[in-house]
């Protein structure tokens, strides 16, 4: 098995949509593309979390390979990143195991992600309370150094350093303790129509969501209509503007160019002003990215191949994991 020097780096993302949105972009896969330059960096579809609720077999077939063609659109390179799907790592759902014997059912019930979604659902399955299991298992099979989450997902991560911690001290060193790294707060993206809640695929509304796969037209119509707020000063203001300041958090993420900047070329100007700026540059920043996912998804046998091949290696340096635990927890 070949090992690398680098510090190692682990993520995944829900295959639940046939196209990640904005938030995906900025907040996760424009990190996940920096850090494969400086890291051994192994990033996964997560499509055994996306059955914690009802799907569509068919669907998540599909999503699933949509989200792997995107993942390598935003610019994720093969040669460079370990890109796989969950479910073909069958380490994933037995060091899983593992852990939801180390963890205790008030950690798993106090999860504010399951008690959230849990009320919002008339059938709650085992799966979304263990789902902090998973997540720690998908992780400590890797033994990262580090890995990007957004800020709901801060409390999964320090479940998992806890549960490492306790494996650890309970039979022995096994697992790297990670370190979890928080994306800022500048580079959360709200919902175009709802600009107090997350950008989010589970939101009723689809015109609140910049998808990485609509058209122009389509793109350009969301902005244009996103929700602003009372007075006319284009100003950074999360709590008085949330709306303007939702925009100027895309502008800047998507130009690289700081906020207090943007905001002084729009002095004097209106609301309509920005927006218009800012459906040009979100599809001219986006329409690459669609149109390398539509190129990819023409040549399914290729995309597979990439997966095979990342699943190939995940699994190999998952089974040591594996074993090491299941020798330290006694199994024959």
């Amino acid at each position: 098995m070949t090992t690398s020097s680098l510090p190692r780096t682990v993520s995944g993302i829900q295959a639940t949509s046939d196209s990640l949105h904005l938030g995906n972009f900025i907040g996760a896969l424009q990190q996940f593309v920096a850090h494969q330059e400086s890291h051994d960096a192994f990033y996964f579809i997560a499509n055994m979390h996306a059955i914690t609720v009802e799907q569509d077999p068919t669907d998540l077939r599909e999503r699933t390979l949509r989200t792997a063609a995107q993942f390598i659109a935003a610019g994720l390179d093969p040669e460079k990143s370990t890109i796989f799907v969950q479910s073909q790592v069958p380490a994933h759902p037995q060091l899983s195991w593992v852990l939801e014997c180390t963890t205790s059912m008030g950690e798993a019930s106090r999860m504010t992600q399951f008690k959230d979604k849990s009320a919002k659902q008339e059938h709650v399955s085992l799966g979304l309370l263990t789902y902090p299991a998973l997540m720690a298992a998908d992780i400590l099979l890797y033994n990262p150094q580090m890995v990007p989450v957004g800020e709901d997902q801060r409390q999964h991560l320090e479940l998992t350093r806890n549960l490492a911690e306790r494996f650890n001290y309970r039979f022995g060193e096994t697992f790297v303790v990670p370190e979890a790294q928080i994306l800022k707060a500048t580079a959360k993206i709200y919902d175009l129509q709802n600009p107090g809640a997350k950008m989010s695929k589970s939101l009723p509304s689809p015109q609140g969501r910049i998808d990485l796969l609509d058209d122009a037209k389509s793109l350009t119509k969301k902005i244009k209509s996103a929700v602003t707020d009372d007075g006319k000063e284009i100003a950074y203001d999360p709590q008085a503007k949330p709306g303007v300041s939702n925009l100027l958090t895309i502008y800047s993420s998507l130009t690289s160019r700081p906020v207090d900047d943007i905001v002084a070329d729009y002095e004097g100007k209106m609301y309509g002003h920005l927006k218009v700026d800012l459906a040009e540059i979100a599809v001219e920043s986006l329409a690459p990215v669609r149109e390398r996912t539509e190129e990819l998804l023409q040549d399914r046998a290729q995309l597979q191949a990439i997966l095979d091949a990342g699943a190939a290696k995940a699994n190999e340096i998952a089974e040591v994991t594996l074993r090491d635990v299941y020798d330290k927890v006694g199994f024959v």
